[in-house]
């Protein structure tokens, strides 16, 4: 299976921001965007350079795609989808990108990061309205019900990512039982739900060239 296999740490510090790749040790201060707030390589502290219009956007879709998780080609895919759906591309995508599996499991803290919940689906650990899958990129919809199998549930990894989850609180969009390991699937987020970090718009200016 094709994966981004560039240091977590690395990524986050390319994109100047926590990406929250690195599960706990992102709230900490050992993360590496809080001791070294350059990009990566020899001439890092030296790239202040402006970027060209086009740089902007591309770097903008690197961003979303490593936070996500997702490939060139999942996501050219997703993107296509929210182009043909009703209302702003931009939302759309980001609302796609919620609905997947992995990272619906992330947001209701059965893992640290979305690369551990990406993990627990593929091994078997998630049921989605009591039936098994282990297809990260499966579309949730509102309403669905995701619980994790009695195996994941009582892997100690997956019980520290709830008790951390729990109390940093989870999203409006999603309603959890962290002692049954049980979440329900509300809604798609609103965009305000997201962070403001993030520009769409740069990535669909990016594909309408």
């Amino acid at each position: 299976m094709a994966r981004n296999l560039d240091p977590k740490c690395r990524q986050c510090r390319r994109e100047g921001e926590k990406l929250f790749l690195k599960a706990e040790k992102c709230f900490t201060d050992k993360c590496s965007v809080e001791r070294r707030a350059y990009a990566p390589g020899q001439h890092g502290q030296k790239s202040g350079q402006r970027l060209s219009g086009y740089g902007t956007q591309l770097r903008e879709k690197q961003k979303i795609r490593r936070i996500y998780g997702v490939l060139e080609r999942q996501f050219r895919k997703t993107f296509a989808i929210a182009e043909r759906r009703k209302g702003q591309t931009g939302e759309n995508l980001l609302q796609l990108l919620e609905g997947r599996l992995d990272t619906v499991a992330y947001r209701m803290g059965f893992g640290g990061s979305r690369a551990e919940s990406r993990q627990v689906v593929r091994h078997n650990g998630v049921l989605v309205n009591g039936r098994r899958v282990n297809i990260p990129s499966y579309t949730v919809r509102p309403g669905d019900v995701i619980q994790l199998t009695d195996g994941a549930r009582i892997q100690l990894r997956t019980k520290a990512a709830l008790e951390a989850a729990e109390s940093r609180g989870f999203p409006e969009w999603v309603e959890v039982d962290a002692k049954a390991g049980k979440g329900v699937f509300k809604s798609f987020p609103q965009r305000t739900e997201l962070p403001a970090t993030i520009n769409e718009g740069l990535v669909v200016e990016l594909y309408s060239r």
